[in-house]
């Protein structure tokens, strides 16, 4: 039995005719290789916002299950392309939908979770030889209708399907030839990595870095699915690719297949970071619960979180980080609560970044932290907040400095290339 891959091009790898016709190639090198070959394509770039400004001129506040219906058929129509493409060029190759294989999932129509994938009839149509090209970004809800999984969902399907059907590996083709140390236009010294933990992976994606989607990493790491970030702009034919065992990317993989650990791998940053800090609050039990219960109910997420204890110890100011997006429901939700929480004022800020720096080799090695705030320190970077875990350390900055922490860092831990 040959082993299975899974292959994953995002909008801009298939944004018209010629584009789809070199994914095709690409499909074909790795079917001549000898690979049972599944790909998952996500609509053409610019195609899922103009389906979902047409959505929202029909009606503002429209139904999410005719939203999922009209966003999904961008998908639709790229995996009808790509089989056509395939074809042409004598490779077997079927279009497939989110509800032909089928992929179930939850009931939040636009943001829907999956539940379960049902492998064996792509497993029987892989095994006879043929190609798989899978509309992702879609499944099947409770209610027998068309769901969407939300922004970059295509990934999250792929990673999916790549645990579904016992896939050797994923590899995920975008605009970007692997995962760098940094973002390569603040840093051109950054560097690609050869491999990534899921972990440190989790924490990029979430922290600011835009190359996978949050979720596809997560199911990764808990289906072991051994991930390859590439490039579909690279040439086809290009020898390299063909590489079994090490084609140009970065693999994204368990911790134990990484021999040498940096103690930092990477910094990330994430520009829409608001703050708002309550001033002279009682310090009693029950405030914290007062401020963050409303928040909650109202889906804002808040990250960071300081509090100050007075110096007479019976007020407290508190501060912590949400998104700029949530900024003014945030405002207006502890607006509502203030006799219950008990504040003299709130101030906010919206111009604000966060960076962090991430690697698990943090675990086994002290003063990663001193030697951060040292050096932004010297370079007259003032830090609003600090958060750490195991493996990383973020910090809230005024926007304004974003390019200078980040090179500063980068340098820092020696991620330069030389």
């Amino acid at each position: 039995m040959m082993a299975r891959l899974v292959m994953k091009f995002g909008g801009t790898s298939v944004a018209d005719i010629d584009r789809i016709r070199n994914v095709a190639r690409h499909v074909k090198r790795e079917v001549d290789a000898g690979w049972e070959v599944a790909v998952v394509v996500s609509a053409m770039s610019g195609k899922t916002n103009e389906l979902v400004a047409w959505t929202r001129a029909a009606a503002p506040m429209h139904d999410a299950r005719e939203y999922d219906a009209v966003v999904a058929s961008g998908e639709q129509v790229t995996s009808g392309l790509l089989a056509i493409c395939l074809q042409e060029i004598g490779v077997n190759a079927r279009s497939w939908q989110g509800w032909q294989i089928p992929i179930k999932t939850d009931n939040a129509h636009g943001a829907a979770r999956i539940l379960d994938i049902d492998g064996s009839k792509l497993i029987e149509r892989l095994g006879e030889g043929q190609v798989a090209v899978i509309a992702g970004f879609q499944g099947l809800g409770p209610d027998n209708r068309i769901a969407t999984l939300g922004r970059g969902g295509s990934d999250t399907s792929a990673v999916a399907i790549a645990a579904a059907i016992g896939a050797a590996r994923c590899d995920i083709y975008t605009d970007v030839d692997g995962v760098y140390t940094t973002d390569p236009r603040i840093v051109p010294k950054a560097k690609r990595l050869d491999r990534v933990s899921h972990e440190e992976m989790l924490e990029m994606a979430s922290l600011g870095a835009k190359v996978l989607q949050v979720r596809s990493v997560e199911l990764a790491m808990v289906h072991g699915v051994r991930t390859f970030v590439r490039s579909s702009f690279d040439d086809p034919a290009d020898p390299r690719l063909g590489d079994v065992d090490n084609p140009p990317g970065t693999l994204i993989c368990d911790e134990d297949e990484i021999v040498e650990k940096q103690v930092v791998t990477g910094i990330a940053y994430s520009k829409d970071e608001a703050q708002i800090s309550l001033r002279e609050v009682a310090d009693k039990p029950g405030v914290a619960a007062a401020v963050f219960v409303p928040l909650a109910e109202a889906n804002i997420n808040v990250d960071m979180i300081v509090q100050n204890v007075s110096e007479d110890g019976t007020t407290t100011d508190m501060t912590f980080t949400l998104p700029v997006a949530d900024f003014e429901r945030a405002m207006s939700e502890l607006e509502k609560a203030k006799d219950k929480i008990g504040y003299a004022k709130v101030q906010g800020s919206r111009d604000l970044v966060k960076v962090s720096v991430i690697g698990i080799g943090m675990r086994s090695h002290a003063g990663v932290a001193a030697s951060a705030f040292q050096a932004l320190a010297a370079k007259g970077i003032n830090i609003r907040a600090i958060t750490t875990s195991e493996i990383k350390i973020s910090i809230l900055i005024d926007s304004a400095y974003t390019e200078l922490a980040v090179r500063t860092l980068h340098s820092l831990y020696g991620l330069d290339a030389a």
